[in-house]
């Protein structure tokens, strides 16, 4: 391990890297305090420092009585966090669809290079898909992805998953980055999500890291009228509250 830094992070790195190489799948044991202390030859202060923190950071989860276990990425939906849309259409006790209208292999140029840290000219692939909820259009994913990190993209059917739950399983993104804002659709937005005469577009700009580099670059369009996010942010290492504790805000509609 890099003895530039400190025992406890040598020992986060290698953990998160077993993760991201797929060494270590969602659900699957992590070696515990004593067995980390024996295999690696750390003291139980650093073992300890080491687990606690990917726990608060949400790498693994630790159950009393259990042991930790990997967290599963996949199963997140979070204003703050990378979500499935079909993971949230399910939870809201909706039916989710999706129909693929390009899945192909590009050059990067321009935004989509200077966004993935690439050079011009770099292979990635283009995704672009029309999500449903109930049937009606509610999320235009136009992704792309660099395709030394998931190879066999143009192989899956992402009528049947979900691009977000295909590059998770591949490996954990580590880092997330996202912008959202209101915008006024181009004519290719307004078709594929059927918007309203002079309806505006949420459109979610996100970035996600895998292994230290961005990984995938990706703008999802939503009408404005027929789509919101939500979150509930818990700080590192405090309790979440309960959901009777928590005023529900999109009950307080004006």
């Amino acid at each position: 391990m890099n003895t530039a830094k400190p025992r406890y992070q040598q020992l986060k790195d290698l953990i998160i890297g077993r993760i991201s190489s797929g060494e270590l799948s969602p659900n699957d044991r992590v070696p515990s305090e004593n067995e980390l202390v024996e295999l690696m030859s750390v003291s139980r202060m650093t073992a300890n420092r080491a687990l606690r923190e990917l726990n608060d950071e949400g790498y693994v989860e630790r159950i009393a009585g259990r042991g930790t276990f990997v967290s599963d990425f996949r199963s997140q939906s979070h204003l703050l966090e990378v979500h499935n849309i079909a993971d949230e259409i399910a939870q809201r006790g909706h039916s989710h669809a999706s129909k693929v209208l390009r899945q192909s292999l590009q050059h990067a140029r321009g935004e989509v290079a200077r966004a993935l840290h690439v050079e011009q000219g770099t292979e990635v692939f283009h995704l672009l898909l029309v999500h449903f909820e109930n049937g009606a259009p509610i999320q235009l994913e136009d992704r792309h992805v660099v395709a030394g990190f998931a190879p066999e993209c143009l192989e899956q059917d992402f009528e049947s998953v979900t691009p977000s739950a295909y590059l998770t399983s591949v490996a954990p993104l580590q880092e997330a980055e996202q912008v959202v804002r209101a915008t006024l659709p181009n004519a290719a937005v307004r078709k594929h999500l059927n918007f309203e005469e002079g309806e505006a577009s949420l459109v979610v700009i996100r970035r996600t890291w895998s292994a230290g580099r961005p990984v995938t670059f990706a703008r999802l369009h939503h009408p404005g009228s027929r789509y919101e996010l939500t979150g509930h942010y818990t700080p590192p290492g405090t309790p979440r509250s309960t959901s009777a504790d928590v005023v529900q805000l999109e009950k307080l509609r004006q």
